[in-house]
Parts: structure tokens; C-alpha cells; sequence
């Protein structure tokens, strides 16, 4: 238990920074840590706060928030519904199978991006892809807790730039972990005790979160754009080994 619980505390800090630095990764990496010794609602749960107080950070950092909301309101609409859909499954549904289908998609992605392709979304199909990416980011972030990788492929196809990329990523999953923090509080999955352990988590974190934004402001883009790729394929090849077991 004692070798668990310090791993997991460790996971929260290697979480925070990575997710200062690129602007996801945190519940990815932390959930299944703390779920070593408490069950996986419980880690999903505990783990909502930390997320929505970094995600605030992020989105206030990147000035033209406006133009965010804007380009992606019907991706948010849809990840709040299918937000709340996720958490109502998340009593039942086998997630390992979809983590499965997650983590391959992944590394077809890294795949075909770092040989000569380049998967890339016009504009003008935006406008479509954005509602049912919306409802299936939201969807798997309510049984999984890791809304983001449908996200991050999506916004890194769109072509965008660093800061775009960290405004666009920072409130769609402020808008997600909003859903998904009321939805837990209507099931009844929070309780008071679970949120003063998120509430020590967030502490806990924010320190590692603050050295990797400064990390994140000295990054150019082309660095920028291997490392969002070199961790998509780690956390690839982590959602397949995790949904095999």
C-alpha cells in the first residue's frame, strides 16, 4: 500500500508537468497510478478538481479565448452531452475494450505523422467533424477519465500553432472536466472525503504544473510539435498494454 500510494503521489507530479509542458496527459498518466490501490471510480473522481484548476490556468494564459469559443462551440456543446453519458456508463461499461480501439488509432496516427504523410483536417470539413468528436471525446472521458486523446489528434490535424493548440486543448478540457465534475456530483460518486483528497492532490501538483508552463514558454514549435507526437505514441502503446491485461 505504502509503495503504491507513493508511486501514485508521484504520478500526480510527473502528470502536472507533463500537462504544463504540452498541455495534456494529466489523467492519462495519474488515473491508473492511484486506481494501484483505490478503485477506478475513485481515482476518476479524485483526480476531476486537480484537472479543472490546471485547465483554468492553461485557458487564461493564451489571450483571444473568444476566437477559441467561437471556432469550437459545437465540439464543447456535444462533449458536455456525451460527458454525461460517459459518467452514467461508467457503473457498467467495459472501458478496456474502447481504451483498446483508443490506443490503436493513436499509433496509426504517430505512425503516418512521422513518416512522410501528414494527416491534416480542412477547414471546410471542421464543421462536421466537430460534433461527433466532440460526442465521443466526451463519451470516453466519462468511463475513462482521459477525454483528451481524441482531442489532441483532432486539434493536432487541424494544424495548429503552439498557442492555439494549448488555448484550444486548455478550455476544451476546462469545459469537459466542468461537465464531468457536475455529472459525478449528480450520480453521487463525490463525497467530502474524496474531495478534500482531490483538494490535496491539486496542491500537491500545482508546483510541477508551474515548472512545466515555464518549460512550455521556452519550447519553439517544432520541438513542440515531436514532443505532443513522441508522447501520443508512449500513450499509444500504453492504452493497448493497458486494455490487453
Amino acid at each position: 500500500m505504502g509503495n503504491a500510494l507513493g508511486l501514485s503521489l508521484l504520478a500526480v507530479l510527473l502528470a502536472s508537468y507533463i500537462k504544463g509542458v504540452i498541455g495534456f496527459g494529466f489523467p492519462t498518466i495519474s488515473t491508473p497510478f492511484l486506481a494501484l490501490f483505490v478503485d477506478l471510480r475513485t481515482a476518476i473522481v479524485v483526480l476531476i478538481f486537480p484537472n479543472l484548476v490546471m485547465d483554468g490556468i492553461q485557458t487564461l494564459r493564451k489571450p483571444a479565448l473568444l476566437e477559441t469559443l467561437q471556432r469550437h462551440w459545437v465540439l464543447y456543446l456535444c462533449g458536455i452531452a456525451g460527458t454525461y453519458l460517459g459518467t452514467q456508463l461508467l457503473v457498467w461499461f467495459p472501458s478496456e475494450k474502447l481504451l483498446l480501439v483508443l490506443g490503436v488509432v493513436v499509433l496509426v496516427f504517430v505512425a503516418v505523422n512521422v513518416s512522410r504523410l501528414r494527416l491534416r483536417v480542412a477547414p471546410r470539413l471542421e464543421r462536421y467533424l466537430s460534433p461527433p468528436i466532440g460526442l465521443f471525446a466526451g463519451v470516453l472521458g466519462g468511463v475513462t477519465n482521459v477525454p483528451g486523446t481524441p482531442l489532441v489528434l483532432y486539434f493536432y490535424a487541424l494544424g495548429m500553432g503552439k498557442d492555439e493548440f494549448i488555448r484550444s486543448i486548455a478550455f476544451s478540457f476546462l469545459v469537459y472536466k466542468a461537465a464531468q465534475f457536475t455529472s459525478v456530483i449528480y450520480f453521487g460518486l463525490l463525497t467530502w472525503p474524496l474531495f478534500g483528497l482531490s483538494v490535496l492532490a491539486t496542491t500537491l501538483g500545482l508546483g510541477a504544473f508551474w515548472f512545466g508552463l515555464r518549460t512550455q514558454d521556452r519550447v519553439d514549435q517544432i520541438t513542440f510539435n515531436r514532443v505532443v507526437l513522441g508522447f501520443l505514441g508512449l500513450l499509444g502503446i500504453w492504452l493497448v498494454i493497458r486494455a490487453l491485461r
